[in-house]
């Protein structure tokens, strides 16, 4: 009788060890950058300069629009307006801000006409993506 095939492939199992070293090495730059930063802290507190601030002891001032913001969203959006990006959303609420201004300031009939037809689209878009949100548990 033969022997059954093993399910995974010997030239295979080399690479799980090398991933695992990597993941070993990133998680002990990880814990030694932590361990530097809670030395820093506690020098900080030794020193005084923590109580010094004059933030010290009271609630982080809110960010503008954070309890606006749908829980689930927070951290993501966080994430993005640190990095530089707004979310797609943010984009089409300026885009429709820009349309009401430009049909308050439009003197031609047919142009306001244009204008508040691809205003109506615009909104339409905006509440199927909002509904497709909420009914998919994401808002």
């Amino acid at each position: 009788m033969s022997k059954p095939a093993s399910p995974i492939d010997p030239r295979l199992r080399v690479a799980p060890t090398l991933e695992s070293e990597r993941r070993k090495k990133r998680d002990a730059a990880l814990r030694s950058q932590d361990e530097m930063i809670a030395e820093h802290l506690a020098s900080a507190w030794r020193s005084g300069e923590l109580q010094a601030a004059p933030s010290f002891g009271k609630p982080m001032p809110e960010m503008e629009g954070w309890s606006e913001t749908p829980g689930e969203f927070r951290l993501p959006f966080k994430i993005l307006k640190n990095a530089g990006v707004a979310p797609p959303e943010l984009g089409l609420f300026h885009e429709r801000a820009r349309l009401r201004e430009a049909i308050a300031a439009c003197a031609d009939p047919a142009q306001r006409l244009a204008l508040q037809t691809r205003l109506s689209e615009l909104e339409q878009v905006i509440a199927l993506r909002l509904e497709g949100m909420r009914v998919s548990g994401k808002l």
